[in-house]
């Protein structure tokens, strides 16, 4: 069994001591811990894109990793610190619905208020929660703490809503840009439940910002022709829209968000 496996996703950088901070603070309890950064290239505060990123890596990890996430504008603030136990590892972080897509890909996710003062690092900063309460909690989950030891389960944590896809009656289904990658490419909600090409349907295409995309594709090599927009089914099980060597997201203008309308032919254009 992992007890030592602990993996870091903040909006801090790489500029600053924050990040050797933290894992100093965790090497001081756990020395034997085997830390793995997955970035800490979140945009500032964007609670989203981490949640987001978290959900879309955090099943790769063997069972018993300790995922340490904090993006946290509300430090010092009411807002609590968590331990979540969901799907054979764990979470900590501050309940700001960070964890948003854990939760709603593991409905069976148990949630603890962190308030056991003696797993955390003193004294407490108002500012650095990241250093003083989340790094030593996930140092002690790596060494075998319970989730129940840190405080009370709680039921009411944030969360926010994700976009779920909307069918139409007139055949269509509506979703969003639900996430930007580094490249530029435009992650939809839709997946295989309302596409699949392995399956026979009439003639389909994506409507996004005005643009049309009708070719659609397993892997970029496919379409070299520049500026040619093509949807393929992504990693993370998304469909995605992206561009030869190119930004979809700037060639659509889209940002998170952005309305995306799935038509399978069952309807004249409009």
């Amino acid at each position: 069994m992992n007890r030592g496996l602990i993996t870091l996703l903040t909006d801090f950088g790489a500029a600053d001591y924050f990040i050797p901070a933290v894992k100093g603070v965790i090497l001081s309890i756990n020395p034997q811990a085997h830390v793995i950064d997955l970035t800490h290239e979140v945009p500032a505060q964007d609670i989203e894109y981490a949640a987001f990123t978290l959900g879309a890596c955090y099943q790769d990890f063997p069972p018993q990793t300790v995922h340490l996430a904090v993006v946290d504008p509300g430090v010092g603030s009411a807002r609590r610190a968590v331990v979540v136990a969901a799907g054979g590892q764990h979470f900590v972080g501050p309940d700001n619905g960070l964890f948003s897509y854990v939760y709603a890909r593991e409905p069976a996710a148990r949630v603890f208020h962190a308030r056991r003062e003696e797993f955390f690092r003193h004294p407490v900063s108002v500012t650095f929660h990241g250093r003083d309460l989340f790094a030593p909690l996930a140092a002690w989950l790596s060494l075998g703490l319970s989730p129940e030891a840190v405080g009370d389960e709680i039921r009411d944590y944030a969360k926010f809503d994700l976009p779920r896809p909307v069918a139409g009656a007139d055949g269509t289904v509506t979703g969003a840009i639900i996430h930007i990658d580094h490249f530029g490419n435009c992650l939809t909600s839709l997946t295989t439940r309302e596409l699949d090409l392995n399956q026979s349907q009439a003639p389909r295409r994506l409507m996004i910002g005005g643009r049309e995309v009708t070719r659609f594709a397993t892997h970029f090599a496919q379409t070299q022709e520049a500026g040619e927009l093509f949807a393929y089914l992504g990693s993370a099980g998304y469909w995605e829209v992206g561009v030869w060597r190119g930004s979809a997201a700037e060639e659509l203008g889209a940002r998170r968000g952005t309305k995306v309308i799935l038509d399978c032919g069952m309807r004249n254009a409009e």
